[in-house]
């Protein structure tokens, strides 16, 4: 029976217009929905970075070319390829161009660190990578423990004509030293890539829904980072279900500029970005850094935005911004938050400066991210995490194992086109994470802890026990023990979340020492060069023992409630 048929309260919630069911097959691959964006909005803006707009057009023939020059290298359909960049101009083109050479991307935050890197270079297998300059000096340090045989290096001005690609390249490297030096052999230039890519023949490969668009890693609760396995059908379902969701503010008739100053290689943007445009004609503002607040107003100046995706981190860091407050938003109409829990003071705040009131939604990196949304057409309830997407079934399993009726608080599971097939070679713990109805049907145990109330409306009480949130990014502290446990001096170290005003939570670790002599200096250096920033402490606190259970097992339930 389909979700409509079965008559789940949240259907009646939906607005006028929005089916209950999608279809995940109406593509038989993202390449098919690639093209037909590009056909249908071939002179109109894609992609806006650094001032340098580049068309659907043009970015459907660099795509192709990069296309072809990877299918060039010998890469077979399958093979992995990483993408390593903040959001430029090259990212699309990397991403797009990839997949139409039927290749299996892996997105990778730049501001990994070589562990970080290698991991997930080893875990998916990557063959190619792409990325920006700035980070190949940690690339240098891992290259030769992965299968990576192929290497192509941007700078982030490459793309901007000249003279500002000179500008911008001489400005990052030699005045504002943001490109270290690095050694790696048979590296090939970005734009030599497309060179050669114009002058070859490229062949579409013959791909199906099933083949796996991307590996997608997420935090590990045994710390280990791992790939959610997300094929061509589940992208294809989120990017349907995104499209039908904004239908009813697609009767205003303005250039449709959304905001891209999530990164691009987090599912969120991933999706919401980077494909709902083939389906709504997105004009993408790129933005590589929009904690520097005075470049992002800059670029929000010169242009009307129409949908605004964003954290509460980045909405309530605005509001607090006199320039900000002074734009013009008479054409925002949808300002969707996601990633993290959105607070009302903010979405108050929010709504009375620009006008828009800000749509909260829930997903997973498991879910190609979306789950749930609140509507759009001003009936959004704040504080809940919306209805369920359509062709979308939300249960609640309470701790028993038996589900949950109306009101009743257990963990949200869910069952739709857009759940992930499992995690990259790791069949235990797909296992883990799945759980079959009564009909057989597997649902995602998403291990966040709500309830669904009586109209469908869903809502989040509670996290994942351990799990810290920071500023939208999961950080599992078994990761951060693994690391810092290694570190020279420390005996014991337990790691939990505390409350913080900027980021929601803060990392905060106990340590024990085992070398007297060990400082708090000695642990935040070695954290910074193992973990990303946002994983690394922003309180340590030594201790000369720490709690455990009469096996031996370190009670951080208690260093959380006696912090």
């Amino acid at each position: 029976m389909s979700v409509a048929d079965k008559n789940f309260p949240w259907v009646a919630q939906y607005p006028s217009g929005i089916s209950p069911e999608l279809n995940p097959d109406a593509y038989p691959s993202l390449v098919e929905l690639m093209e037909e964006g590009f056909k249908k909005y071939s002179s109109q803006p894609a992609y806006t970075f650094m001032d340098k707009t580049l068309s659907y057009a043009q970015v459907d023939k660099m795509s192709r070319d990069f296309a072809a020059y990877l299918q060039s290298l010998g890469l077979q359909k399958g093979d992995k390829i990483a993408i390593q960049m903040p959001n430029c101009s090259q990212y699309p083109i990397a991403l797009y161009g990839a997949l139409r050479a039927g290749l299996t991307v892996v997105n990778t935050n730049p501001l990994y660190t070589p562990r970080e890197m290698k991991h997930q270079f080893t875990d998916s297998g990557a063959k190619a990578i792409v990325m920006v300059a700035n980070f190949a000096f940690n690339l240098e340090k891992v290259i030769e423990e992965t299968d990576i045989e192929h290497v192509v290096i941007t700078e982030l001005g490459d793309l901007l004509g000249f003279p500002k690609k000179q500008i911008v390249n001489f400005v990052v490297k030699s005045v504002k030293k943001m490109v270290p030096d690095y050694s790696i052999s048979g590296v090939v230039k970005f734009g030599d890539a497309l060179s050669k890519g114009a002058s070859l023949n490229y062949s579409r490969p013959a791909m199906v829904s099933s083949d796996t668009a991307f590996i997608q890693y997420t935090g590990g609760t045994t710390g280990v980072s791992k790939g959610a396995v997300l094929s061509h059908r589940n992208m294809v379902a989120n990017t349907e279900g995104i499209a039908a969701w904004f239908g009813p503010m697609m009767k205003f008739d303005y250039e449709r500029t959304i905001l891209g100053a999530l990164p691009f290689y987090h599912i969120f943007a991933l999706t919401v970005n980077a494909f709902s445009t083939f389906k709504l004609g997105f004009h993408n503002l790129m933005i590589p850094n929009p904690r520097d607040q005075k470049a992002l107003l800059k670029d929000l100046k010169k242009h009307k935005l129409f949908v605004f995706p964003g954290l509460n981190t980045l909405f309530n860091a605005l509001l607090n911004n006199p320039e900000f407050l002074a734009l013009d938003f008479s054409h925002l109409k949808i300002t969707i938050s996601g990633g993290m829990a959105l607070q009302k003071t903010v979405a108050d705040a929010w709504e009375k400066a620009t006008g828009c009131r800000v749509t909260e939604g829930y997903g997973l990196s498991e879910t190609a991210p979306v789950l749930s949304c609140n509507p759009v057409d001003g009936t959004q309830q704040v504080g809940t995490i919306g209805l369920p997407f359509p062709s979308t079934e939300m249960r609640i399993l309470k701790e028993d194992n038996t589900w949950g009726e109306v009101g009743e608080v257990g963990e949200i599971c869910a069952h739709g086109p857009q759940v992930m097939a499992g995690y990259y070679l790791r069949a235990e713990e797909t296992a883990n994470v799945f759980i079959n109805d009564e009909n057989g049907r597997p649902f995602f145990k998403t291990g966040d802890i709500g309830l669904m109330q009586p109209d469908g409306f869903f809502k989040i009480v509670d996290r994942k026990k351990d799990m810290i949130l920071v500023s939208g990014f999961n950080v599992f502290p078994n990761e951060i023990e693994e690391v810092v446990s290694q570190c020279p001096g420390v005996l014991e170290v337990a790691c939990i979340g505390v409350p913080d005003d900027k980021s929601t939570e803060a990392v905060k670790i106990f340590v024990v020492k085992k070398d007297p002599s060990l400082t708090e200096e000695a642990v935040r250096d070695f954290c910074k060069e193992n973990l990303t920033g946002y994983k690394c402490p922003k309180h340590v606190e030594f201790r000369e023992d720490l709690p455990k259970t009469n096996v031996g097992k370190i009670l951080r339930r208690e260093l959380r409630d006696n912090k």
